[in-house]
């Protein structure tokens, strides 16, 4: 029996008293919503055509499982076809305006009790007065300066309070923001927060600026709010005139919400080619610990799923929004986000977070350990609270980040089945795809065109996961021994948290700051083919049952970083241009390491690859030899019949279907710019050196690949390589692997560094060394 559907009309013209026809259509979203949920109870399909303008929302649009459709009777709210409907969590400002001083106009006509967040004058975003001022070329923070805080400064400010000081994670790894509540009477700014990162090192040195200050109005694009007086100040740009201008202020965080639960879930509604603009920023929300990753959370954006089944989010644009664009929380399933376009967002694109009581035996700092004869050890999740079976298709994500460094534009952790295809996401400040822990795997990334990531952090990658799950650095168990001999059935106890493994095949990266796909502390049971790497190589950590198959890893190769010593690693088929860059992995790698070719130009009589079999302890069959590829200026990486690379087992993979599809998308995608062949990876020229400290051997730190397996900020400190037993650095507690930081007070930065200092203590007087031991700091008394 054919359902009739049910139309109703939305116009900026039309009046909610009216019958929601196309002649009488309602005014708001809200009183169309109530005729759709009345429909939608009858069994009928619904569609909610929205003409053209800008709907500002007083008050976050909730659909509730009241609202919900059926898979025969679907309800979509939907912008009427070729009109621009535009939904804004801001509000217009009708604002008059007076001289102030110089450039600078004030406003005392600002609607009583407003909470400011952004200001937009003619489209365009203004910031709040910053030091130093906002310049779009700076890559890190758009603007940096170590005196920002320095009391000197703030000596200069009257009041303070209410301003913001955003830094870069002393490592670079994310970022840190905070609330200034005051000063003391020295200048110093008093704060809170500092919350937003789950590894706690304080601040960067140098990567730091304050904004929402106002002795520091003082460049056009500015503007300043003072909440106690209800007074705007706007530094104008040239040539425009406040008088004139369209003025609007954001207000609200949520812009529309799915919120039903597992056993009440919102289902089968569809919201479509709208534009979602002006949420207010959430970086002093940001604040929930994820599962000893490197991020906290903030539980939602401009639409949040929650609760929801069968629903979705399609052709519709993301732009100019202070937080998350869209975050799925919680128990969500089948959610789909296809066709969208994502540009100009504070934090993360998309995300996926389950709840953490969906986990067994969760923990959340890194530090964090436990022992397996306490800990829960059932497979799999505990709760159904995450989602799951979700899709990200054809999208256009690009700019996200511009507040919150931590962020991705696709950010997964505890979820399961997620499957991200055929999207382009580039110039963001970390990685492009970030995934939290293993929790619970079955995820799919494929045909996506992901470069210019980690422009503004460091130790990381295109693509970027952790696995610090249930399983890693158990304080009873030896990771080495889980699966130590090789005749013995595998271990399940590193897939305990995860269902399914997850696969990464048929993408293009490229990363210029890191590796193009990272697998990072613990990340386990992984399936990465028919991917070509452009730029960082791959690398590999800890972890276990990774199988790096069929992939071209252009001017750069394999990074295996402190391997177990029964990973089940399989690395094979793959073309690499240069040796392999272990560190500390045991031989032989893995279960398999071979039929792998090293490619040379010009070497067309292959010949066995010895250097590559000495650094793996395997790769018996690998050959170096010109790998005769189709047309690498055009991108083309696929090799040609005669290529000895198809002798060793490589196939053929496409290289044209990388990144969006939809015709709209793919006249605005950037793509990456291809490398020639020969170009590597920008060096610091620092040159290593091997000496010993007395009995130890000991080397300086040289390269991204040493500074990511010791967690270090930069190429700084001294390395110990080996400890002869007895010896007075045992005794005192120094440490294989450990970094020398400091001897005495004195910064250790060289080898030369560190005999210079030590050969200068006084003997028989105490001293102190810092080293720097599983990515923290200390201090030890010789």
């Amino acid at each position: 029996m054919n359902k009739t559907t049910v139309q109703l009309h939305i116009s900026l013209h039309g009046d909610d008293s009216g019958t929601g026809s196309e002649q009488q259509p309602f005014a708001t979203l809200q009183r169309a919503q109530t005729e759709a949920r009345i429909a939608a109870k009858l069994g009928n399909p619904v569609r909610v055509w929205v003409r053209e303008g800008t709907y500002y929302l007083s008050e976050t649009l909730r659909f509730l499982p009241e609202d919900s459709g059926s898979a025969d009777a679907l309800v979509i709210y939907e912008a009427a076809h070729g009109e621009k409907v535009t939904i804004s969590g801001a509000m217009k400002l009708d604002l008059q305006w007076s001289a102030y001083e110089g450039e600078i106009k004030q406003s005392k006509s600002v609607p009583p009790g407003l909470k400011l967040d952004q200001l937009f004058v003619n489209g365009r975003q203004m910031h709040m007065a910053r030091y130093p001022n906002f310049n779009e070329h700076t890559r890190i923070m758009n603007g940096y300066a170590k005196d920002c805080i320095d009391p000197k400064r703030v000596a200069n400010w009257k009041n303070p309070r209410g301003g913001y000081v955003h830094a870069m994670h002393k490592h670079l790894w994310g970022d840190y923001r905070y609330r200034i509540t005051g000063k003391d009477h020295n200048d110093v700014l008093e704060l809170e927060g500092g919350w937003q990162n789950n590894r706690l090192m304080g601040m960067h040195d140098e990567y730091r600026y304050v904004e929402n200050i106002f002795e520091e109005l003082d460049a056009p694009g500015e503007w300043f709010y003072d909440e106690v007086s209800e007074e705007l100040y706007v530094y104008p740009y040239p040539d425009l005139n406040l008088e004139e201008a369209d003025i609007e202020g954001v207000r609200l965080t949520h812009l529309i919400e799915f919120s039903g639960s597992e056993h009440s879930p919102v289902r089968h509604i569809r919201i479509k080619g709208f534009t979602f603009k002006h949420s207010a920023r959430t970086f002093m929300d940001n604040r929930e610990p994820l599962l000893r990753s490197d991020w906290t959370t903030y539980r939602g954006g401009a639409v949040v799923y929650r609760g929801a089944e069968n629903c979705s989010t399609q052709d519709c644009n993301f732009d100019q929004l202070g937080g998350n664009a869209i975050f799925v929380d919680g128990y969500n399933r089948n959610v789909e986000i296809k066709g969208c376009h994502i540009v100009d967002v504070g934090a993360n694109g998309i995300a996926f977070v389950g709840d953490p009581g969906s986990v067994r035996s969760p923990l959340f700092e890194y530090n964090e350990r436990q022992k397996l004869q306490d800990m829960d050890q059932t497979r799999g999740p505990k709760t159904n609270d995450y989602p799951a079976q979700c899709l990200v298709e054809d999208c256009l994500i690009s700019r996200v980040g511009r507040v919150e460094k931590q962020s991705a534009p696709v950010q997964i952790s505890m979820s399961l089945d997620i499957t991200v295809r055929h999207c382009s996401i580039y110039e963001v400040p970390r990685a492009g795809i970030n995934i939290s822990e293993g929790t619970f795997g079955g995820h799919v990334i494929e045909y996506c065109d992901i470069f210019d990531t980690v422009l503004e952090t460091g130790d990381h990658g295109s693509f970027n996961s952790w696995g610090r799950d249930r399983y890693w650095l158990l304080e009873d168990v030896d990771m080495d021994r889980i699966n130590s001999n090789q005749e013995e059935e595998d271990s399940l106890l590193p897939i305990l948290d995860m269902v399914r493994p997850i696969t990464l095949r048929n993408n293009r990266w490229r990363c210029d700051y890191g590796w193009d796909i990272d697998l990072d502390d613990g990340s386990t049971w992984y399936y990465i083919y028919n991917n070509l790497c452009l730029g960082g190589g791959i690398k590999l950590r800890e972890g276990f049952y990774r199988v790096c198959d069929n992939n071209v890893l252009v001017n750069n190769s394999f990074h295996p970083h402190v391997w177990f010593q029964g990973s089940r690693d399989k690395i094979r088929h793959n073309i690499v241009f240069g040796e392999y860059e272990p560190i500390r992995v045991p031989q032989p790698w893995g279960t398999s390491c071979d039929r792998n070719l090293l490619h040379q130009t010009g070497l067309l009589e292959p010949s066995p690859a010895l250097r590559l079999q000495e650094l793996s302890g395997a790769d018996k069959h690998s050959v170096m030899a010109d790998a005769l590829f189709v047309d690498t200026a055009n991108g083309d990486y696929q090799v040609r019949d005669a290529s000895p690379a198809i002798g060793l087992g490589f196939r053929n993979f496409p290289m044209d279907r990388f990144g969006v599809r939809k015709s709209e998308l793919k006249k605005l995608a950037k793509t990456p710019k291809l490398p020639a062949l020969g170009d590597t990876p920008s060096k610091s020229g620092r040159l290593p050196q091997h000496t010993s400290w007395d009995r130890c051997k000991i080397k300086n730190i040289v390269g991204m690949g040493e500074v990511s397996a010791a967690g270090l900020p930069g190429e700084t400190g001294v390395l110990i390589e080996s400890i002869p037993w007895g010896s007075w650095q045992m005794e005192k507690g120094i440490q294989v692997a450990d970094v020398v930081l400091e001897i005495d007070g004195r910064k250790v930065d060289s080898v030369d560094d560190l005999l210079r200092i030590y050969q200068s203590v006084s003997e028989g007087e105490k001293y102190s060394v810092v080293v720097f031991r599983g990515q923290r700091e200390v201090e030890l008394t010789m």
